[in-house]
């Protein structure tokens, strides 16, 4: 992309203010063609989106073919070194990018008044070149139709070669039901990528969910502009064959309602289940709100550390990775509304993750509850225990909420503390000792509603 011209001037200090304007020259066309112009671009679609070559970092033979829906590369003749810059950026984009901007288009557009701002992508891989299939959100503190954004949003739908991204992995998210590795770097203005563990073809997806994670990571505000839309490659050694068969972009206002400042409610206090020495599963009762939910922050606390946010849920549930084996963490989550609210963080839920180092099930147990009997009334609940490890578990404790007005009775298999609705279940002497993925059951009796299945926790000395 133009913008990426500046990494490369930026590592040299020098920025040529005449070479922006000349880049920005744009010829449309109504039909697909052809251009192998170093700069050049052509709008689509009746000028709503714009396409461009844009072989800002080589100087390489680069040509595409502008189709009435996306490009192709025709030739590519790159060999840049991977340890360094892309030799270009080939896109088609929605908005504005130094002052050449798409028709019709409502951007630039403060982030609190986005109500929805969805995509659609097609893209064409080829094998024997080194690349990145790369979409772009660009957004500032100020409405720019011109110049260098301050923060860039990467998603990486592929990468092929040993390219990364800027900067350094800061964690995992997930976001649109998908799982990303999360880079953070700054190049003169602020990175923030989001890498496919595998390539991505195809997707229907929301941008705003991208930009909510963001701006929950403290990059951005609600008062910033979001500028641009694009998807592209970015080539480093050949590329010729790649091809954006198809893109659109849609951006729409009306994100805050009646200048809405209701915060939603706190949700719930998450609960821990399939605790391993590296990951839990978290879930929490919803939040509440006058304009709607739109997502969740899970912050994490390392020891008595400062809460940070490690990734965003649409739903109630979140699965936490990259944890360490024998530490004590806290999980919190705070709600989000379609005004761009936040909530206060919800209660936290303390977890000591179980010792097993770089293989995940050594030494890690698991409990699954059922319900074996409900009357009205009362239940008779069921808790297997199992280790997941690869070494004897010697000892193990369970914990699992009561619903509000539900109590516990009877406990055989184990030893039970209640502490409020906190339930506490230890092994006997007989049955503590579990060899490699075998079993143990306890059971129970209970007044009331029936616990969460998903909410049984298990930890192993």
């Amino acid at each position: 992309m133009i913008r990426s011209t500046l990494r490369a001037l930026a590592a040299t200090g020098i920025v040529l203010a005449s070479t922006i304007t000349a880049v920005m020259a744009a010829a449309p066309a109504a039909n697909a063609e052809v251009i192998c112009e170093q700069y050049a671009s052509r709008t689509i679609q009746n000028g709503r989106y714009v396409v461009q070559n844009n072989r800002w970092g080589a100087s390489t033979t680069q040509c595409i073919d502008v189709t009435t829906s996306g490009f192709t590369i025709t030739q590519a003749n790159h060999n840049n070194a991977t340890n360094g810059a892309p030799a270009a950026y080939p896109s088609v984009y929605l908005g504005c990018h130094y002052t050449n901007c798409s028709t019709g288009s409502n951007l630039p557009i403060q982030v609190s008044q986005i109500s929805s701002a969805t995509s659609s992508i097609n893209y064409t891989f080829v094998s024997g070149a080194t690349y990145n299939a790369s979409y772009d959100i660009w957004l500032d503190p100020q409405p720019r139709t011109d110049g260098q954004n301050a923060t860039e949003i990467m998603i990486w739908f592929n990468r092929q070669g040993s390219i990364q991204p800027i900067g350094s992995v800061v964690g995992t998210t997930t976001i649109g039901g998908r799982t990303w590795e999360v880079w953070r770097g700054n190049t003169g203005w602020n990175v923030i990528s989001y890498v496919a563990p595998s390539p991505i073809t195809s997707w229907n997806f929301s941008v705003l969910d991208f930009i909510n994670d963001v701006r929950s990571r403290g990059a951005i505000t609600n008062s910033w502009y979001l500028t641009s839309i694009q998807a592209g490659f970015e080539p480093w050694i050949g590329g010729t064959g790649l091809a954006v068969t198809s893109f659109s972009a849609s951006v729409n206002g009306g994100g805050n309602p009646g200048g809405d400042t209701q915060a939603p409610s706190v949700p719930g206090q998450p609960t821990a289940s399939n605790v391993t020495a590296t990951g839990a599963s978290l879930a929490w009762a919803a939040s509440t709100d006058n304009v709607g939910v739109t997502g969740y922050d899970v912050l994490r606390a390392t020891g008595g550390g400062t809460p940070t946010v490690i990734g965003t849920a649409s739903g109630t549930t979140f699965n936490a990775t990259g944890l360490t084996a024998n530490t004590t963490y806290t999980f919190s989550v705070r709600a989000r509304d379609a005004a761009g609210n936040t909530s206060a963080a919800s209660a936290g839920r303390t977890v000591t993750t179980p010792t097993g180092g770089g293989n995940p099930g050594t030494g890690a147990c698991t409990a699954t509850y059922r319900t074996v009997n409900a009357w009205s009334g009362g239940f008779q609940g069921e808790v297997t225990v199992r280790n997941n490890g690869t070494s004897t578990l010697n000892g193990w404790t369970t914990t699992w909420s009561l619903p509000s007005g539900s109590n516990i009775g009877q406990v055989w298999g184990g030893r039970s503390s209640v502490s409020g609705s906190t339930i506490t279940v230890r092994n006997e002497t007989y049955n503590g000792a579990l060899g490699a993925n075998a079993t143990t059951t306890y059971g129970f009796t209970g007044t009331g509603a029936t616990p969460n299945p998903s909410a049984v926790t298990c930890t192993s000395p």
